[in-house]
C-alpha cells in the first residue's frame, strides 16, 4: 500500500516535467527538421544615440612661460587688450601707440610677455557624433541545440560621418612688458606699467564645413542567442541575445577647412615656443611645418539583442532584430612638427551608443 501511494505521488510530481517537455517553447529536444547552420544577409542599419563629449585641449605652451613677443600689429595689440584691465591704463596706452604713427610694433620696441591660458582647457558644447549609416549585414548561426546558438553578426564596414559640434576657442592671456627701448622713447621718462592682455581666439568652428571627420568602422560582434518555440512546429520564433562587438576604427579623415584651421592653430603655438608671440596673435605663419594627424581608439562593447525569425520551409527563414550596444570610445587629435615635436593634443570621447535594426533572408543547413 505504501509503495503504491509512493508512485501515485512521484507520477503526479512528474507531471508538470513532462508537460513542461513536451511544450513547444521550453522542450530540450530537438525538433523535427532542426540544422545547425545557419546563415543570414540583409540590410542593418545603425543609429547612434549617444551625445557629442567636449573636447579637452592641451598645448605645449605651458602657463607663465615667457616669451619674446617680436614684431606685433598695432591692431592686434589693440584687439587682445584686456577688458578688465584699468580704463585710464588702456586709454593711455593707446593714445601711445595711436602716438607712434607706424602699423607694426617692432621686435626692439615689444618686449616679452608672460603666457597663461594654453596649457590645457575644457570646451564645453563641442564634440562629435555619428550619422545614422545603412549597410549589408551578414549574420552566422552555430545551433547548440534547437534553441541554444551562437552567432557572429559581421557586414560590410561603412564608412561614418562624424558631424561636429561648437567652436573652439584658446582662452589666450598675458602679461606683456614693453622694452626698455619703449619706455626711453617717451618724453619726460614715463614709467609704463605692464600690461595685461586676454582673448579667446577662435581656433576652428566643428559646425560650420559639413561632417566633421569620417571613419569606416569595422564592427564585428558575437551573441549567445535562446530561441523560443520549436523547429518543424513553430514558424514563428522570437529570441533574445547577449554578448560582446568589437569595434574598430580606420580610414579617418579629416575635414579639409578644419584640417586648415588646426593647422593653423599649430603655427600659433609654434610661434610662441619660437619666440615671436607676437606672431601668433597677427595670424602670421611660423618656421614650423605642422602636420594633423586623427586618430580613433578600439573597444569592446557589450552589445544585447531581441528578434525573430520566421520560416517559409524547412530551409529558409526571415529574420528581424534590433540590438543596442553600449559603445564608447575616444578620438584624438594631434598637430606636431618634426622639429618641435607635439604642439596640440585634442582629446574627446564618442558615445555611439548603436540601436542596430537588422532584417535579412537566412538559410538553414
Amino acid at each position: 500500500m505504501k509503495k503504491s501511494v509512493l508512485c501515485i505521488a512521484v507520477s503526479i510530481a512528474a507531471l508538470p516535467i513532462l508537460s513542461h517537455a513536451d511544450s513547444p517553447y521550453f522542450s530540450l529536444k530537438d525538433g523535427d527538421g532542426f540544422k545547425r547552420f545557419s546563415v543570414s544577409v540583409g540590410a542593418l542599419h545603425v543609429m547612434p544615440q549617444g551625445k557629442a563629449q567636449p573636447f579637452q585641449v592641451n598645448t605645449a605652451v605651458q602657463n607663465g612661460e615667457t616669451s619674446q613677443v617680436g614684431d606685433i600689429s598695432i591692431a592686434s595689440v589693440k584687439d587682445n587688450l584686456d577688458p578688465d584691465m584699468d580704463t585710464n591704463l588702456s586709454t593711455t596706452f593707446v593714445n601711445l601707440l595711436d602716438g607712434l604713427g607706424i602699423d607694426t610694433l617692432p621686435r626692439s620696441l615689444s618686449g616679452r610677455a608672460e603666457i597663461n591660458g594654453l596649457e590645457s582647457w575644457n570646451n564645453p558644447g563641442t564634440g562629435l557624433e555619428a550619422d545614422d549609416v545603412t549597410t549589408l549585414g551578414i549574420m552566422t548561426n552555430y545551433f547548440f541545440t534547437d534553441h541554444l546558438s551562437f552567432e557572429v553578426k559581421a557586414g560590410i564596414p561603412p564608412k561614418v560621418d562624424l558631424q561636429g559640434s561648437g567652436k573652439i576657442y584658446a582662452p589666450f592671456s598675458a602679461i606683456a612688458t614693453p622694452s626698455l627701448d619703449l619706455i626711453e622713447s617717451i618724453p619726460g621718462g614715463i614709467d609704463l606699467p605692464q600690461i595685461n592682455l586676454k582673448n579667446d581666439i577662435l581656433i576652428t568652428d566643428l559646425s560650420a564645413h559639413g561632417a566633421a571627420a569620417s571613419a569606416r568602422a569595422w564592427t564585428p560582434a558575437f551573441e549567445f542567442q535562446y530561441h523560443f518555440g520549436k523547429t518543424g512546429i513553430n514558424k514563428f520564433r522570437p529570441y533574445v541575445g547577449v554578448g560582446m562587438m568589437y569595434a574598430y576604427f580606420n580610414e579617418l579623415e579629416m575635414n579639409p577647412r578644419i584640417e586648415q584651421d588646426l593647422i593653423a592653430a599649430g603655427h600659433m603655438i609654434a610661434n610662441i615656443k619660437e619666440g615671436k608671440a607676437g606672431a601668433s596673435l597677427d595670424g602670421t605663419p611660423s618656421s614650423a611645418n605642422p602636420k594633423v594627424k586623427l586618430e580613433a581608439s578600439d573597444t569592446f562593447a557589450p552589445v544585447a539583442t531581441l528578434g525573430f525569425t520566421y520560416d517559409f520551409n524547412d530551409k529558409w527563414f526571415a529574420v528581424g532584430s534590433l540590438s543596442y550596444a553600449h559603445l564608447k570610445n575616444d578620438t584624438t587629435i594631434t598637430v606636431s612638427d618634426d622639429t618641435l615635436g607635439t604642439l596640440i593634443t585634442s582629446k574627446a570621447d564618442i558615445e555611439v551608443n548603436p540601436v542596430l535594426a537588422y532584417a535579412g533572408i537566412g538559410i538553414r543547413f
